[in-house]
């Protein structure tokens, strides 16, 4: 995990050679024939990228993006109308069956189907129209991390091809050498605040809900530590009750307009004396982060930080983050 984490920095910089094509078939397929809704398809690490990829599309092209349920073909043999929409299929491996059956549904309601797959020669890939390379190499490590930002990275290239948005294709390229200082920064001091926790809360918005998501399953994953996620405006319908000293709250501050909301979030917990971790600007428990940049290549920073704040948590709890209990490299459902 350790390694695949150091090595993202290097994916996302190679990217550009793998997916200059097929992004520009793509562009030019979404440009003859503009989708009125974009449907996601994905599990686990994909599932939160595809959350980072509802946020990129629904804020800068204004297409309605929504996940799919599997299951509706895998299980229930059903289809979705699909007709020259776009499908997104995203995974690791490729070989989930679940996802693979629902890339087939939908390519037969005529959509064009993509995936955005690490093994280019896998099923999913194979049934797909187009297929946009992770670039991330071997994945040894379980918990999946350079998969995860090597997605994200896809997609917002995706997105500053599609918007022709200047100001996300310079970030894109400065991405990487930012992503290395984000892993070396310090959050140790967040050890002994989630150390002793028994649950907590992961908050995040706007580009940012996607990493709190992300961060959630990581904390299950490696460290044995059961934490949910929610956007900031949800966690006040109701989950805020849970609010208090024994339950911590983990904000991942977003680098835009949804800022000032989630700040004033801070404010309230801190009235409530609940244990806070912030990575960005806030009242109190504030974690070191970068300057600002762009505030979606700002969100995959955060999580790469996260990533190296994980690792040293399990190993503090005396875990083995290579060797999850119960879990397996690649899962397949149905």
């Amino acid at each position: 995990m350790a390694k695949e984490i150091l090595a993202a920095p290097n994916v996302v910089a190679q990217q550009q050679a793998d997916l200059t094509q097929p992004i520009a078939e793509l562009v030019a397929r979404l440009q003859r024939r503009p989708p009125d809704v974009v449907v996601t398809c994905a599990r686990g690490s994909s599932a939160h990228a595809a959350t980072f990829g509802k946020h990129l599309i629904e804020r800068y092209l204004g297409v309605p993006v929504s996940a799919a349920a599997p299951s509706i073909a895998s299980i229930y043999g059903g289809r979705l109308r699909l007709r020259n929409q776009l499908f997104l299929a995203i995974s690791q491996s490729g070989r989930s069956d679940d996802l693979i059956a629902m890339a087939r549904r939908a390519k037969m309601s005529g959509a064009l189907t993509v995936a955005n797959a690490n093994a280019t020669d896998s099923l999913l890939a194979a049934t797909c129209d187009i297929v946009l390379p992770m670039g991330a190499g071997p994945e040894f490590s379980v918990a999946a991390t350079k998969t995860f930002v090597a997605t994200v990275s896809a997609l917002l290239r995706l997105t500053a091809a599609w918007t022709g948005y200047a100001a996300l294709s310079g970030a894109i390229g400065r991405l990487p050498q930012r992503l290395e200082s984000a892993a070396a920064l310090d959050w140790g001091r967040a050890v002994e605040t989630l150390s002793t926790a028994s649950s907590l809360a992961t908050i995040g918005r706007g580009p940012t809900l996607a990493m709190a998501r992300e961060a959630a399953l990581k904390l299950k994953e490696t460290c044995n530590l059961h934490a949910e996620a929610f956007s900031g405006a949800e966690y006040l319908h109701g989950p805020v009750a849970l609010a208090s000293p024994r339950h911590p709250v983990f904000l991942f501050m977003p680098a835009d307009e949804a800022a000032a909301g989630m700040q004033q979030l801070a404010i309230h917990l801190c009235r409530m004396d609940t244990p806070m971790l912030i990575a960005g600007p806030g009242p109190a428990g504030r974690l070191p982060m970068l300057g600002p940049d762009q505030p979606e290549t700002d969100a995959v920073c955060l999580i790469q930080s996260f990533y190296a704040l994980a690792l040293r948590l399990a190993e503090h709890l005396g875990i083995n983050a290579d060797q999850p209990r119960h879990l397996h490299k690649i899962t397949r459902t149905r």
